[in-house]
């Protein structure tokens, strides 16, 4: 077959997977923000680490060997470890709408995060940080059509060579099941090559999503130089994401689709994985297609989750929009 990994959903985002809303919020004076991904029923969820400084919250209940079956909410966040803070925001929006396991008369939400390091010199707040404050916006705020770039937890994202930002994708396969990607790239890396404009991601690229320029001919000489913030901060780094399907998985399942994802981080950013980045992929299945899957379909399906996340990641770059005091260029911008 031709072509199997070219037909997006309808929205390309994360939201054609039926039963998942995504909402951001952000803070213009801190140049940071948070994204949450809400699930309309409790849904099958996994994680998935690479990279060497993670910073997470409740991803120990996700193990395939652990008693909760489904979670609420996902959060992706800015703020370093004070965005975690931003799941209790999504937790207490749920809590309001009686979702969450039942505890004696109780529920309890339960609302992983993950978070990236965008914090800048002059951050500075009383005596709590905006984080949950940010996370109950944004559960507000949860739609299925929802911005990219320079907005949630990509607000305040870099990469080496130019802005980062959120981005999402989606494929729908042959046998009807959909599955998609949300990123907020914030890479120690580059997700393009050299010192040019094109995508490392580009050859999974869908109908010109991210700027339709190809790869580079010829390469560059200098193409495989690992290009690199580590100046001035090696520590302002991680790529965070979702990748979701409408298939019915299980934890251990959606623990494989979560690994695959990560190949999805290989093929848009170089380098990937480092000692500097969090680099972290939760994974999403709300089990609303029925489709039974055979072996060509799971590896498929693994193939698809790494395309969708190599497209999320250029297209978060290439959404991200020009700002007064940014740190790097926006590459809309940049020629």
């Amino acid at each position: 077959m031709t072509g199997v990994l070219r037909r997006s959903g309808p929205r390309n985002l994360l939201t054609d997977v039926e039963g998942i809303a995504v909402g951001h919020a952000a803070d213009e004076r801190l140049g940071s923000g948070t994204t949450v991904v809400l699930c309309d029923a409790p849904a099958t969820a996994a994680v998935h680490v690479q990279g060497g400084a993670p910073g997470t919250r409740e991803t120990d209940l996700l193990d395939p060997d652990k008693t909760v079956a489904g979670v609420d909410a996902l959060v992706l966040s800015g703020g370093s470890a004070f965005g975690l803070d931003a799941a209790s925001g999504a937790q207490a929006w749920l809590r309001e709408r009686g979702r969450g396991f039942a505890v004696g008369e109780i529920r309890v939400p339960i609302v992983p995060a993950a978070i990236l390091f965008d914090l800048g010199p002059g951050e500075s707040w009383e005596r709590y940080p905006p984080y949950r404050e940010l996370g109950y916006e944004a559960a507000s705020a949860a739609r299925a059509d929802f911005e990219l770039g320079s907005v949630g937890a990509g607000a305040g994202a870099t990469t080496a060579t130019f802005k980062g930002g959120l981005g999402s994708a989606s494929v729908v396969l042959p046998n009807s099941v959909t599955v998609a990607a949300l990123a907020a790239a914030n890479a120690l890396g580059s997700a393009t090559v050299g010192t040019t404009r094109h995508f490392w991601a580009a050859p999974f690229e869908v109908d010109g999503e991210f700027g339709g320029l190809g790869m580079p001919l010829p390469m560059p000489n200098d193409a495989g130089e690992p290009r690199t913030k580590l100046a001035p901060s090696p520590g302002a780094n991680t790529t965070i994401a979702v990748v979701a399907t409408d298939a019915r998985l299980d934890k251990a399942q959606a623990k494989r689709l979560a690994v695959a994802a990560h190949d999805g981080f290989a093929r848009a950013l170089w380098p990937a994985h480092t000692p500097f980045d969090g680099d972290l992929v939760f994974a999403l299945a709300t089990g609303r297609n029925e489709a039974e899957l055979s072996p060509q379909d799971w590896v498929l399906m693994g193939a698809a989750a790494a395309a969708v996340m190599a497209r999320a990641i250029a297209r978060g770059v290439h959404s991200a929009a020009p700002l007064p005091g940014d740190r790097k260029p926006a590459w809309r911008t940049a020629r």
